[in-house]
């Protein structure tokens, strides 16, 4: 991982701005939820403090003027507005522009503009005050108002040894105590050891600090908000002296004040419980270790290694009649599996993080279309392996786009048409078998099937009274340069976003399923496998071949006798518990030239809702699969979704078993109409 500072500052910031959004989206729907708002505050608060600890000091004075919106909004001073929360959204991704490219040509006059319309938003809200400017001290610093002579707090406070090296800057601290008042800033020496013990990475130096303000205890509270929970601090209402320090000086003995109008006599701390009663505290965040993908990938890459050497070891130690080499190969294949379980636990992760991300989408497509829009979420636990989740984020964005812009009427459109103004988009996700399907779904006009063949015709794509059934209709949406709309948009209309989608998925040996109900909505289900680094499998053999069957796919095994197998012919069906099951035979799908083996197995496999055999000549057992892509030369198989490396060395393909489904269906149907 790179130890840049400023690298690791920015994937930070990438994630505060990111619960930022999601809370001011959530905020839009619940105006009155107190917990929102703090939690926009605090994002926006940790932000413009950790930016200008990193020398980014335009942002750090930006976002002081989001925080400080939000701080009167928290303090009951403007109500939180739906206006008001977008405006601060429009400045998120300003905020955006200037973590990864600060000083770039513009962003002052967009700020500016930024700015404007949040001052705006906040004197509509009802106060008719723009937000505040910046004050003094470090950027973004917001001043305090006057306090009473003689108010304030008396401060004692420690930080962890190690607050330097993770990042904790006292002096950042100090400056925002300074912020809300006059201070006296006296350091406490007695934990420093002598010179030649001296570490300059641990922080031994603790401070008091006698600060005049008529801030509440809760100010002090928000200063420490993200370091309370592991330090050590006490406060207690400030007892004035007998007179006031001039601006600038200190009391003798202490530290120079760093603030105007400094007080000394500070009376002694009291401990925490004794002095106001803080708010709630936090509860220590998990630990955890923040990894670049690309070491996860190749840590990866030597789990699979691992797993066929496993194989090969216990091809080995089966061919010779030795126990202790057999204990050793059942010892290692326990111990690969438990690695390999724990190594696809850390890939996975729930797609909720790919979803998020659409709700800022629908809400600026809402605003660009003026379409009343509302977006439903579920399944978003269902995890995936990461791959796949950043793989999928462009051709869900298309797919959303297009539902915006295809789908979904005005609200003058959907009103004629008997609809609720509001059009709502779902996505939704939900795993079956080893596949997680992952479903786009609106409420729209659907697709005019008149409209998509005609365009179809005027491409070549269909000749004139070809009969195509529905499915293949529809999915002429994803052929290259091809669309239905009357005219190019800012959102679709090139005919380029769905081809990205179908290469996508197909990339990924997934599928496509489109349905659609005129004047009712369409609904795309993207069919994706849960992983694309190792899989359990079924290895069978079909003539002299080996191949792979996905084991999530296989529901049971069974041996299909000869006779049986003769009776079949020409319907391939097979009575399994009172139900006609289909079944292909591989061994004509493959034309292997071999003759049927006596003792032929039939795998029961479940695609969907449908349940299919497949005829296999033996069936050899389980075994681990690593993932091994096709070369370019075979990416047009879709019969085959990659490759594995068995344990002698020689290599077994892994079917796909939807696409294998559907061309065994597609022979049948060329056999009966052969007759």
């Amino acid at each position: 991982m790179s130890t840049d500072p400023i690298e690791t500052f920015r994937t930070e910031a990438a994630d505060l701005l990111e619960q930022v959004e999601q809370g001011l989206l959530d905020l839009m729907q619940r105006l009155d939820d107190g917990e929102l708002v703090n939690a926009v505050f605090r994002g926006l608060h940790t932000l413009k403090g950790s930016g200008a600890m990193f020398g980014f000091d335009a942002l750090a004075a930006f976002t002081h003027h989001c925080e400080s919106a939000f701080d009167r909004v928290r303090r009951g001073e403007v109500p939180a507005t739906a206006e008001l929360a977008g405006a601060v959204l429009a400045a998120c991704d300003h905020m955006r522009a200037l973590v990864e490219s600060p000083g770039a040509p513009g962003q002052e006059d967009r700020g500016a503009a930024l700015l404007a319309a949040l001052g705006r938003a906040v004197a509509a809200a009802g106060t008719g005050a723009p937000a505040p400017d910046a004050g003094p001290g470090r950027p973004g610093a917001a001043p305090a108002a006057p306090a009473a002579p003689g108010s304030g707090w008396h401060l004692r406070f420690a930080l962890p040894p190690d607050s330097l090296v993770n990042g904790t800057s006292p002096l950042a601290l100090l400056a925002e105590l300074r912020a809300l008042g006059a201070a006296v800033v006296r350091a406490d020496l007695s934990a420093l050891p002598p010179l030649e013990e001296l570490d300059p990475q641990r922080l031994q130096i603790g401070w008091e600090v006698d600060l005049v303000t008529g801030a509440p205890r809760a100010a002090i509270d928000d200063v420490f908000l993200f370091v309370m929970d592991m330090m050590e601090l006490e406060v207690a209402p400030l007892v004035p002296g007998p007179a006031a320090l001039p601006p600038g000086s200190a009391a003798p003995g202490t530290g120079a004040g760093i603030g105007p109008g400094t007080m000394p006599g500070a009376a002694a701390a009291v401990p925490l419980s004794d002095a106001a009663p803080p708010g709630p505290r936090r509860h220590p965040a998990a630990e955890s270790v923040r990894v670049p993908a690309e070491r996860l990938d190749e840590l990866m890459d030597r789990v699979g290694e691992l797993v066929i050497a496993q194989s090969r070891l216990g091809q080995l130690a089966a061919a010779r009649d030795d126990l202790p080499l057999r204990a050793i190969s059942e010892e290692m294949e326990r111990l690969s599996g438990e690695l390999r379980d724990t190594m696809m636990v850390l890939r996975m992760v729930p797609v909720a993080t790919l979803f998020a991300r659409f709700r800022r989408l629908v809400h600026d497509l809402a605003r660009e279309t003026g379409k009343t829009i509302e977006l439903a979420m579920d399944g978003e636990n269902t995890e995936v392996d990461k791959t796949v989740v950043e793989r999928l984020a462009d051709p869900l964005v298309h797919l959303v786009r297009n539902a915006v812009d295809h789908g979904l009427e005005t609200p003058a459109g959907r009103q004629a048409a008997g609809k609720p103004a509001a059009g709502r988009i779902r996505l939704s996700a939900r795993q079956e078998g080893g596949e997680v399907i992952i479903r786009i779904i609106d409420d729209g006009a659907g697709i005019d099937r008149t409209r998509l063949r005609a365009r179809a015709e005027a491409a070549g794509l269909v000749a004139p009274g070809q009969v195509l059934a529905d499915g293949e209709l529809l999915q002429l949406i994803f052929h290259p340069g091809f669309s239905t709309a009357e005219q190019v948009t800012s959102l679709s209309g090139r005919g380029v976003g769905m081809d990205v989608v179908k290469r996508t998925i197909d990339s990924l040996r997934g599928g496509i399923d489109v349905t659609s109900t005129p004047g009712r909505g369409s609904e795309i289900a993207l069919r994706i496998p849960l992983t694309v680094a190792i899989i359990g499998g079924l290895l069978v053999r079909v003539g002299q071949g080996r191949y792979v069957i996905p084991l999530a796919a296989v529901e049971e095994c069974l041996e299909l006798p000869r006779e049986q197998d003769r009776r079949s012919r020409g319907r391939a069906f097979v009575s399994l518990r009172d139900r006609l099951v289909p079944f292909l035979r591989l061994r004509e799908l493959f034309d292997t030239g071999t003759g049927a083996d006596p003792h032929q197995k039939m795998v029961v496999v479940s695609t969907g809702a449908e349940r299919v055999g497949l005829v296999v000549d033996q069936i050899i057992g389980n075994h681990q699969t690593v993932i091994k892509s096709l070369s370019r030369l075979h990416a047009d198989i879709a019969t085959f979704s990659g490759a594995t490396i068995l344990g002698d060395g020689s290599v077994a393909l892994i079917l796909d078993v939807a696409h294998l489904v559907a061309a065994g269906q597609q022979q049948e149907a060329r056999l009966r109409a052969a007759g």
